[in-house]
C-alpha cells in the first residue's frame, strides 16, 4: 500500500500573511549561508511540500517552481562567507533571513522561523519552531527555495573552482571536500573561521 503524503498546515497563524522563514548551508565550508522568507495563501495546502532534506534533487526543483508560482509573496537573500566570518555563521543565518523578509513586496503580520533562535525583525511577532520544516508548510517552501537556490549557487562555483567538487558536495565537509582543501588550500569562498 503506498504511504499517503503528510500535509503540513500552510502556517501557524492564518489570516496575517504569515512568512515561513528557513535557511540552508549553515554547516558549510564554503559560500554562502542562503535564507528564504515564504507567505502562502491561507489554506494552501500541496503533497509534494515538506521539509527539503526529504526531497530528491528533482522534486525540489519541481517544488520550487510551484512554489514561487502559487506564493502570496517570496524572497531569497544571503550572507557571504565574509560576512560568516565577521560576524559568525547564526548571526548571518539570521540576517540573511530578515534581507529576505525585507525583500518580501508583502509586509508580514507575523513570522514562523525553523529552529530554535531569531532576532526580532520590524517589530513583527516571531515565533521560532524546531522542525519547523517538517510542521508549517510555509516554512518548508522557504527550506526548498534556500535550498534549491543555494545549491544552483554552489553548482555555478563549482565551475571556477572545480577541484573542491561543489557540484556534488554543495560546499558541505564531505570527504573529498576535505582532502580537496588538504591538497590545495582555502580560497576566496571559503569560511576561513570555520574548521577545514
Amino acid at each position: 500500500m503506498k504511504k499517503q503524503p503528510v500535509i503540513l498546515p500552510a502556517c501557524m497563524h492564518e489570516g496575517v500573511n504569515e512568512a515561513g522563514c528557513d535557511e540552508a548551508g549553515r554547516g558549510c565550508l564554503a559560500g554562502p549561508v542562503v535564507a528564504a522568507a515564504v507567505i502562502l495563501p491561507d489554506g494552501y495546502s500541496h503533497p509534494g511540500l515538506t521539509d527539503s532534506k526529504k526531497l530528491s534533487e528533482k522534486r525540489r526543483e519541481e517544488m520550487r517552481e510551484i512554489i514561487m508560482r502559487d506564493a502570496v509573496a517570496w524572497a531569497v537573500a544571503e550572507c557571504s562567507a565574509d560576512e560568516i566570518d565577521q560576524i559568525n555563521i547564526l548571526n548571518a543565518s539570521i540576517e540573511a533571513m530578515h534581507r529576505a523578509l525585507r525583500a518580501l513586496g508583502v509586509r508580514p503580520g507575523a513570522i514562523v522561523v525553523d529552529g530554535n533562535r531569531f532576532k526580532p525583525f520590524d517589530n513583527i511577532p516571531h515565533t521560532t519552531v524546531v522542525k519547523g520544516d517538517a510542521t508549517y508548510a510555509n516554512i518548508a517552501a522557504a527550506s526548498i527555495l534556500a535550498k534549491t537556490t543555494r545549491d544552483r549557487l554552489m553548482t555555478e562555483l563549482h565551475d571556477e573552482f572545480p577541484v573542491y567538487n561543489w557540484s556534488g558536495n554543495k560546499g558541505y565537509p564531505t570527504a573529498d571536500h576535505r582532502a580537496a582543501i588538504a591538497a590545495h588550500g582555502p580560497c576566496r569562498w571559503h569560511r576561513k573561521t570555520f574548521k577545514m
